[in-house]
């Protein structure tokens, strides 16, 4: 395959993921901290509190002390940290308010908000937003020996070292983070890349290994009929160029490949007698020979990956009009790539010498394409040939098999996205010319005889 193309699409792919990963999991935490932070402060707060009703409130007694020296114990303790004090008694009733000079509209914003009392022993805190300022709103129950004798309610105002501070470990904790997976994608990525190269690879010389088994199989049925590849070659070269002209993309192109390459597999099963006799056939002998789309059919069916490609198989015998066979399809019922396999298959049928015929001219191959234009052809598909018909003949007419297996499997490995034929041919370090005939001819001589 292209492997510069891919390995670098693949090595942004992974360094995507990894700093995608690094992002979210480094904004996830940073979340989950930032919620963290009321929590955080809320206990520092609450140990504040805790310190002063320890020390200010043995008993019941300490709501009967002067306001003067509860004040006093007040701004003794908290100096800044609690701008404002309220104390309820055991009935929750406020028994004493403190607000510092200056905090008035945080007293107003407090006198706004509705909360509750702590019904057991845990402290009740939550976050006042005051304009740009944030305060914490903490209630307390003091209690000793299991009764409760009263309750602190206190606005905390947070020091700014404080949250400083609480904000770096923040920062920290979610840039450890990131580097953490920065540092796990980098040492892993080589490994990923490593392993990819290797499916790339596997999967190049599987796709290389189906092409070969197209051109053996495919090949081997054309020798019996015509002693040379080269038809099989021809039609899917012409194949190709119509579907690339009706606008195909090369996913959608590929099963025409296998198709054109195995459309007569079938006649693997159709006596010599027959297959290679100079004169018309009997109308017996022709339906035997119209049998070769049936068994060639049932034939790929065994393969999976060439599903697609059996409707070529099954289907290009079919007719515009209908009067085709096997099933006697008309019109768009046909599958499109059978109507493109079509034209191309005739046309070389046509211009090519059979044991039965000699060739046709181009020009007059492209005169019965269009006679037969709305009869046993797709007319769009006819006007789209007509167009490329001399051109793409002349790029074939004159080649030798090697010539035209070249030049045809340079473009299939296009359409797969693979590399080409370096050293000469799919299989490397060969000549898939001299490999394959040798293979073909083989295999025309074992099924010569049916």
């Amino acid at each position: 395959m292209d492997s510069s193309g891919t390995y670098r699409k693949a090595s942004w792919r992974l360094a995507t993921a990894v700093v995608l990963l690094a992002t979210v999991l480094g904004a996830a935490d940073w979340w989950l901290e930032i919620a963290r932070i009321d929590d955080r402060i809320g206990e520092m707060a609450v140990a504040r509190a805790n310190g002063f009703t320890a020390e200010h409130m043995p008993n019941a007694s300490y709501f009967a002390q002067s306001r003067e020296s509860i004040q006093a114990g007040i701004v003794k303790h908290f100096k800044d940290d609690f701008p404002i004090v309220e104390l309820y008694d055991a009935s929750r009733l406020k028994t004493f308010e403190f607000v510092k000079p200056g905090r008035e509209y945080v007293e107003a914003a407090l006198d706004e908000r509705q909360h509750g009392f702590p019904d057991g022993s845990e402290p009740y805190y939550e976050r006042m937003d005051i304009g740009k300022d944030a305060y914490l709103l903490v209630i307390l129950p003091f209690q000793k020996d299991g009764l409760t004798y009263g309750y602190f309610e206190g606005v905390y105002d947070v020091p700014d070292e404080a949250v400083a501070n609480i904000r770096e470990n923040v920062t920290r904790s979610v840039l450890m983070i990131m580097i953490a997976v920065l540092v796990t994608g980098g040492v892993l990525f080589p490994l990923l890349v490593r392993l990819n190269r290797n499916l790339l690879k596997a999967s190049s010389d599987v796709l290389r290994g189906n092409l070969e088994l197209l051109e053996v199989l495919g090949g081997a049925i054309t020798y019996r009929d015509s002693d040379t590849n080269a038809h099989n070659l021809r039609v899917t070269w012409y194949s190709l160029a119509l579907a690339r002209a009706a606008g195909l993309a090369a996913v959608d192109i590929r099963p025409l490949i296998a198709g054109a390459f195995l459309h007569d597999i079938g006649k693997i099963g159709t006596p010599d007698s027959i297959l290679r006799k100079p004169g018309l056939l009997t109308d017996k002998e022709t339906l035997i020979m119209r049998e070769h789309v049936a068994i060639g059919s049932a034939i790929i069916s065994k393969a999976d990956w060439l599903d697609d490609s059996r409707e070529i198989v099954a289907c290009h015998h079919e007719r515009w009009d209908g009067s085709g066979y096997p099933l006697g399809l008309r019109e768009l019922a046909i599958p499109l790539l059978a109507r493109i396999f079509a034209i191309a298959d005739v046309f070389d049928a046509l211009t090519s010498r059979r044991s039965y015929k000699e060739a046709t001219s181009p020009q007059a191959a492209m005169e019965l394409l269009h006679r037969q234009s709305g009869h046993h052809f797709d007319p769009r598909l006819v006007e789209l040939f007509v167009e490329i018909a001399e051109k793409v003949h002349a790029e074939v007419c004159q080649r030798p098999d090697d010539e035209l297996e070249e030049m045809l499997f340079t473009t299939v490995a296009k359409l797969y996205g693979l590399s080409g034929r370096k050293g000469g041919g799919l299989l490397p370090n060969r000549s898939l010319g001299s490999f394959a005939s040798r293979i073909l001819a083989s295999c025309a001589q074992l099924v010569g005889n049916p």
